[in-house]
């Protein structure tokens, strides 16, 4: 190869598997002409990390899944070299492709507090298994980022939670179980996206935290991970200033963080793959097409997601790197590519999804994390309000046909919500929380939040939390409820064992 074909192989540019046919040509043609090493999956333009606050909450275009594997055979045939397929599926790859197997957020798996390494380990497992029969070779997750700024606006449920010890040890345990399942995976967001208020999508967040507390927190799990034999961490668009002079500058293209802190500080030896470059926490420094692609690559980053500018890209990196640099990082990116088998491709068939199986998985996980998080439950009392018409069900953000509504009439034969509330001695309050992300409440509007607390200030009350437990906080003191029940997710096997608690 000569090296223009060695630098293209650090380059995986996203595509869209909901686009025109002409972004399919342009792909191609990126394939044919540049020869680069991979792609990025995204659901389409509208979804994808590009357009991040315009991002509907459900995807709905049909047939994703069959479209994403007829498109990896068409760019596949035409490869000259076998491209690294990867997406970012945190939680599956229901987080880009619907009608597929969708695990518990990061959030709801580190409220698990019996048996977490085996069952983090199978859902990383799993979520690796179900990539990997739909030809992608590489997860960019999980999240290493300790959640320790309520009011991030691009974490949050993304994390497993505030203890840094915890958030090394569950992410590890779900990168170990992708790795099992025979796909790569990644540490992110390096140094640690937990502390921000700031979304990188949109400017630079800033952390401005002292080394040694940097190193107690955020540096701590991809340390952990290091010393464990992690071979991949993403950087991330953000800003620590205590470890680059006093500069305000995004890690990603921070010589100083990836190559002085990261690789030779901290010892990682393995690949370093950068935040996708479209992000406007990078994107809009560089006006000149590909600088921003040779500053990612000459502060250390040796696979470029994302990049909007390949062509000139290479171009600028042939210019200023030297041969030695080139070959290291060419030789790091082949050399994962055979580990994960990229060089076997053989063309791929829509795969056979295990729902049984998912599903006793889902109810297994929300036996652990579904849990009553103030107050008690008596079920005895309960019946006895139900027999005598006095126990009333009112939902919020859903509607009163959803599983957990369905079981609680068939256990107390009636229709709990047809009980007027004047009437109710007691009321049982289920919440869907209708975003997962902090914005605008959570989706959750004043109005119904207000009509939530002036019920539990005036009847002894029961709620049912189905969404991200950080939303709680918009409803005041819990105490005023008689007991709090955290769901976490809406799922229906999450909400089939919240009501084994009634």
């Amino acid at each position: 190869m000569n090296k223009h074909q060695k630098i293209a192989q650090c380059f995986s540019p996203a595509a869209f598997i909901h686009d025109t046919e002409e972004n399919y040509q342009a792909i191609e043609k990126l394939i044919l002409e540049q020869e680069i090493g991979g792609l990025t999956f995204f659901h389409s333009r509208h979804s994808a990390a590009a357009n991040f606050e315009k991002r509907a909450e459900v995807l709905d275009v049909s047939g994703t899944l069959e479209k994403m594997i007829a498109l990896i055979n068409r760019y596949q045939a035409i490869a000259k070299t076998p491209l690294l397929i990867s997406i970012d599926g945190e939680y599956g790859l229901a987080m880009r492709i619907e009608k597929t197997p969708q695990y518990p957020f990061a959030i709801t798996l580190g409220a698990i507090k019996i048996n977490w390494p085996e069952l983090i380990e199978e859902v990383g497992y799993r979520i690796g298994l179900d990539m990997k029969a739909a030809g992608i070779h590489l997860n960019l997750a999980p999240c290493s980022d300790v959640n320790t700024n309520p009011n991030n606006p691009v974490i949050g449920y993304r994390s497993f939670g505030t203890s840094t010890r915890k958030v090394a040890e569950l992410s590890l345990a779900m990168y170990q179980g992708m790795k099992r399942a025979g796909i790569g995976a990644c540490l992110k967001h390096f140094p640690g996206h937990g502390d921000t208020q700031t979304d990188s999508h949109l400017g630079l967040p800033v952390i401005q935290k002292t080394k040694e507390e940097l190193e107690k927190e955020e540096l701590l799990p991809f340390q952990v991970g290091i010393d464990h034999g992690v071979e991949m961490i993403m950087v991330g668009h953000l800003s620590a200033p205590a470890l680059t002079g006093g500069k305000e500058i995004a890690s990603s293209i921070s010589r100083e963080i990836i190559t002085d802190l990261l690789k030779t500080e901290m010892g990682f030896d393995g690949i370093v793959i950068s935040d996708a470059l479209n992000m406007k926490a990078v994107a809009d420094l560089f006006p000149e097409a590909g600088q921003l692609e040779w500053e990612a690559f000459h502060a250390g980053n040796d696979i470029l997601c994302f990049s909007d500018h390949v062509k000139e890209g290479i171009d600028k990196i042939a210019e200023h790197a030297s041969d030695e640099e080139i070959v290291v990082v060419f030789e790091k990116v082949w050399k994962l590519k055979k580990k994960l088998g990229v060089f076997d491709f053989k063309k791929l068939k829509a795969p056979t999804l295990d729902w049984k199986s998912h599903a006793e998985l889902q109810t297994r996980l929300a036996n652990e994390y579904v849990s009553v998080i103030s107050g008690k439950i008596d079920s005895g009392e309960l019946k006895r309000q139900a027999s005598q018409g006095k126990l009333s069900h009112q939902c919020f953000f859903g509607n009163n046909d959803t599983p957990f509504s369905k079981i609680l009439n068939q256990k107390y034969t009636s229709d709990l919500t047809e009980i007027p509330i004047d009437k109710a001695e007691k009321v049982i309050i289920s919440l869907f929380v209708p975003s997962h992300k902090p914005l605008n409440q959570f989706g959750m509007d004043e109005e119904s939040l207000a009509e939530i607390k002036k019920l539990a200030q005036n009847k002894p009350c029961i709620l049912v939390h189905f969404g991200n437990p950080l939303a709680l906080r918009h409803l005041g003191d819990l105490v005023i409820f008689e007991a709090v029940i955290c769901g976490y997710q809406a799922f229906e096997e999450t909400q089939e064992v919240a009501s084994k608690f009634f």
